[in-house]
This record gives C-alpha cells, sequence and structure tokens, in this order.
C-alpha cells in the first residue's frame, strides 16, 4: 500500500481481527501519524463497518492526554473506511511482557495505565479489552505516558447492564466479562489492567493455564494469582493488591482505576525510598533487611563467644 488519502504510508505496525494499523507520514504537517484501515473482509458487514467509525468519533470525543487522538477519517477507493491518529513513538507495553522493566517502572506503568482508562471511565465509557497491545507508550517531557487505544469493543456504561456478548481477550479479561450474562462496570477494567501490571511484573499473565473463554469460565472463584512480590523485592502489600484486584468477585478490588494508580503508586514510591520486601517468607529466600538483622545477630554470638574463650584462657 502506497499512500492512504493525503497520507504516504511508511510501514504496517500491526494487524487485527477486524483492521490493520499503518505507520504513515502527513506531508502537509510533516508529522508521523497511525492510519487504521478496516479489514476487506469486514468491509461489507453493516455492523462491524458501523463499529469502526463509532470507535473514531469516539476517540475524537475524549479530548486528554491519555487517550490517542483522531485527526482525520475518510474511505479508500475500495470503500472500506479509515481514520487517522496519533502515533505513539515508544511502542506499545506487549513489547515489555517479554522482557519486564524493573518493578518501579512495571508499577509506574502500570498506575499510568490505570490513569489513562480513568479518563475513559469519567467519559462514562468501559473499554472491555484492555491488554497490553491496547496501551501505547508516548514520552512528554522525558517520562514515559500510557496512552489507551483501540477502542473498538467500548461501551458506554449506561448501556453495559444489558449486554451478553463476550468479548476481550482471556489472559486480561475479567470473569464477569467472560460469563457475558451479568452486567459489569468500570471494575471490569480495573482487573483487566491489574492484570497487565502483573504481566509487566512476571513477565507472564496471572492466570497462565487458562484454555481461552472455556479457562476463565472453568477458573474457580477463590483462585488467586501466584505471589510475586518477594521475586521483585516489593512489599508483601503488592501481593495483597494484585490479589484483590484480580479477585473473581468485583466488590474485592479497588472500587475505581483511579485507586488501583494510587495504590500502586504507593507501593512503587516506598520501594524507590528503600522499603522493599520487609520480611522474608518461609522458604522464599532472604531480604537485605533479614540479612541484615542474621548479620548483627552472629555478630553477637561471636563477641560473646571470643569474651567467654578470653576469661577461660584467663
Amino acid at each position: 500500500m502506497e499512500g492512504i488519502g493525503r497520507y504516504e504510508v511508511v510501514r504496517r505496525l500491526g494487524v487485527g481481527a477486524f483492521a490493520t494499523v499503518w505507520y504513515g507520514w502527513d506531508p502537509a504537517l510533516s508529522v508521523p501519524v497511525a492510519i487504521k484501515v478496516l479489514a476487506d473482509n469486514w468491509s461489507h458487514d453493516a455492523d462491524v463497518r458501523q463499529r469502526f467509525l463509532a470507535e473514531a468519533r469516539l476517540l475524537r470525543k475524549i479530548s486528554d492526554d491519555r487517550v490517542v487522538r483522531v485527526h482525520d477519517i475518510g474511505e479508500l477507493p475500495d470503500g472500506r473506511p479509515y481514520f487517522v491518529m496519533d502515533h505513539a513513538d515508544g511502542g506499545t507495553l506487549a513489547e515489555l511482557v517479554s522482557s519486564p522493566p524493573d518493578a518501579p517502572t512495571a508499577l509506574r506503568l502500570g498506575a499510568e495505565s490505570a490513569r489513562a482508562l480513568h479518563v475513559l471511565h469519567e467519559h462514562g465509557v468501559v473499554h472491555r479489552d484492555v491488554k497490553p497491545s491496547n496501551l501505547l507508550l508516548t514520552h512528554c517531557d522525558g517520562d514515559p505516558r500510557v496512552l489507551i487505544a483501540d477502542l473498538g469493543m467500548a461501551k458506554v456504561l449506561a448501556d453495559s447492564s444489558g449486554v451478553t456478548m463476550t468479548v476481550g481477550t482471556p489472559a486480561y479479561m475479567a470473569p464477569e466479562q467472560a460469563h457475558g450474562t451479568a452486567g459489569f462496570d468500570e471494575r471490569a477494567d480495573v482487573y483487566a489492567t491489574a492484570a497487565v501490571t502483573y504481566g509487566l511484573l512476571a513477565g507472564k499473565p496471572p492466570f497462565v493455564n487458562d484454555s481461552g473463554i472455556a479457562g476463565v469460565l472453568a477458573r474457580p472463584p477463590e483462585a488467586a494469582p501466584e505471589p510475586i512480590a518477594h521475586t521483585v523485592a516489593a512489599p508483601r502489600d503488592l501481593d495483597v493488591l494484585l490479589r484483590a484486584a484480580l479477585a473473581h468477585d468485583p466488590a474485592r478490588r479497588p472500587r475505581t482505576a483511579l485507586d488501583l494508580a494510587a495504590r500502586l503508586d504507593g507501593i512503587r514510591e516506598r520501594m524507590e525510598a528503600g522499603e522493599a520486601g520487609t520480611d522474608a517468607e518461609p522458604g522464599r529466600g532472604w531480604t537485605p533487611r533479614a540479612l541484615a538483622g542474621l548479620g548483627v545477630a552472629t555478630f553477637a554470638v561471636f563477641m560473646a563467644a571470643t569474651w567467654l574463650t578470653l576469661r577461660l584462657l584467663g
């Protein structure tokens, strides 16, 4: 593909079930862009086409630095619609899951993702397909910023109570979405954001044995993710938070994405202040603080033994 409208096409960025995203160049404004084009095999499906256009309008309506912006919309000669968006220069979080960053960075990105989701929720929208590839990275004053993208499955919260269609990505999908029969709210996105954060810390989703939707449906309500605080030298509060945010019951999760962001920030700040891993778990190794305590105790025993030996010899 050589061009889309007035835009030059440079390379393909990604392919999804319903659309392809291209990296392009706007010669009029001399800026890079991302161009999303509806897949040819869906171009004549009225419902999919309408959903595609609704995504563009929704992204355009939500004007915020944490949500990717739509600048233009058009149609190819073959009738396929496309829309033009900001290009995020840092790729996606999907590229970080296979090679996880350090724990404070992972927690920062998790909190950034939660704050971005909160923007959607403030506009009365639930995303329904939060996953690493839908979380874009850009840079603002040198700091990484997460942008929300791909609202193709998004739903207005006021209309979500009657939703019965199951949508989303199983590895990051809240149980209530998998069942597809009960109403859901923004806590489904809170669950997914916690799953993304877990993946950034552990290098894998929290429930890796799930087999698609069937695996999510079969997971027992009491299932909990494997603790990971000890492996990243984090306070145990991290395991407590992730266990709650990934709970089967939405009532156990943080009430809002902003609540989740604040708690992730709190744990990160404690780690950066040197408060990581307060105590060693049995069988999980020793933390620096525990090792320091052991060193003091060993030195005290050594000094007492030396004193006793000198007394006996004297």
